[in-house]
């Protein structure tokens, strides 16, 4: 038996199910995968420190370690006792890789020699009532804050073709929800022949896939937003109104010492058009706390973000010095305070969803269980309630309550 460990993003998620694939192609078994993380120092370390777990508890397993980290540094993982292979990112998605007579210790080749993105075919994802599709890898830019661009290589797409029969695979396996899935899911295209845009892809997967029931995008980079992602936005009511936004802050200040191609004005007037678009579309954002030079008065703008862009979902992320990055050499905040900003924004964050879920109280919605007793809206929101039908499976109920991060409902007969 073969176990996948999986740390951080949609993306990985993704890939840890072509790991199993291919792991299951080689005969791969009494094996352990870690799909690493790379985004901060802390991710590496907890990584680390679950492969140091699973050596204790299984002493005669292969352990394989793979993913950003590996892929950035790999000495760091071929010097620990418990590891038995580091494959970089490129490599853990071949089935050769995973040969129980590989003898070597490392295999981890130049990611930024990669000049295109394999479609990985996926069929399954175990327990899961939505299934993510891999239509973009890579970065071409490079924000002061981030190593994953020396994780993933550049911006690379999966063909328009490849990605269709893809979402028709997992169609035709049952999964009522796909969810589109990159580093910079955004610059999707730009590097294809005719250069079709996110926006573009998004119709012809509708298009040629009919049988599919809801589609989502996960983190996008506004700015970068094409004319046909916005009509498509508009105009397909199949295409979930649920858009997670790279913001990072809400400073320009900071957004220029990031490196970021937009402003904070560019952020509210995208969420504005967005909700003059579609009137039920809920946004969910990134933010930094805490960004080496932050004053107070930076922060506060951030904070007043959520307010101004009417943001409901926040991922908060205190910063961390990634060693290698601009940002790490740059004049750092107090650990303290940023760890009592990242404090603030959270509880923001929350007032913003619970004033979101109670504005959904007495409405009917359409959801998608995932579990016998928690379902989403199309918006996103989770929702707990009791219902006799298997997860995967479509139920329309009435929303009767909201509790801090949730909704309850009743089943509508």
């Amino acid at each position: 038996m073969t176990e996948i460990v999986t740390f951080g993003c949609r993306l990985n998620t993704y890939e840890s199910e072509a790991i199993r694939a291919r792991a299951s192609e080689a005969g791969l078994s009494d094996a352990i995968i870690f799909n690493t993380c790379a985004v901060t120092g802390e991710a590496v370390r907890q990584s680390r420190q679950a492969i140091r777990k699973a050596r204790r508890e299984h002493p005669r397993a292969k352990i394989i370690v793979t993913g950003c980290a590996a892929q950035i540094e790999p000495a760091t993982y071929s010097a620990m006792d418990e590891v038995d292979l580091v494959l970089g990112n490129i490599e853990k998605l071949d089935t050769k890789n995973y040969s129980p007579f590989i003898n070597e210790r490392v295999r981890v080749n130049d990611i930024m020699s990669v000049r295109e993105t394999a479609s990985q075919m996926v069929d399954s994802f175990d327990g899961r009532a939505r299934a993510f599709l891999q239509v973009q890898n890579g970065c071409d830019h490079r924000c002061t804050f981030c190593i994953i661009p020396y994780g993933r290589g550049n911006s690379r797409s999966v063909g328009v073709g490849a990605v269709i029969a893809e979402a028709r695979r997992l169609t035709e396996a049952g999964f009522p929800e796909i969810v589109l899935t990159g580093v910079d899911l955004t610059s999707y295209g730009t590097d294809l022949p005719g250069q079709p845009r996110l926006g573009a892809l998004v119709r012809r997967i509708l298009k040629h896939v009919p049988e599919l029931k809801r589609l989502r995008i996960s983190s996008i980079d506004s700015i970068e937003a094409d004319d046909e992602l916005l009509r498509a936005i508009a105009e397909e009511e199949r295409l979930m109104p649920h858009f997670h936004l790279s913001a990072q802050s809400g400073d320009d200040m900071i957004l220029k010492r990031m490196k970021r191609r937009h402003t904070r004005k560019n952020t509210i007037a995208f969420c504005d058009e967005v909700r003059r678009l579609r009137s039920d579309v809920v946004f969910g954002a990134d933010l930094i706390a805490g960004f080496p030079t932050e004053t107070d008065a930076m922060f506060e703008n951030s904070q007043a973000l959520i307010d101004d862009a009417g943001i409901s979902y926040l991922h908060i992320f205190p910063f961390s010095p990634r060693k290698g990055t601009p940002a790490a050499r740059m004049p750092q905040v107090p650990k303290p305070l940023i760890k009592e900003r990242a404090a603030k924004l959270r509880a923001k964050g929350a007032q913003a969803l619970s004033a979101r879920l109670n504005a959904l109280i007495s409405s009917e919605q359409m959801l998608l269980l995932e579990k016998s007793d928690m379902g989403r809206t199309e918006c996103f929101a989770p929702v707990r309630f009791r219902a006799d039908a298997a997860p995967g499976t479509f139920l329309r109920a009435r929303i009767t309550g909201a509790g801090a991060d949730h909704l309850t409902a009743a089943p509508l007969q």
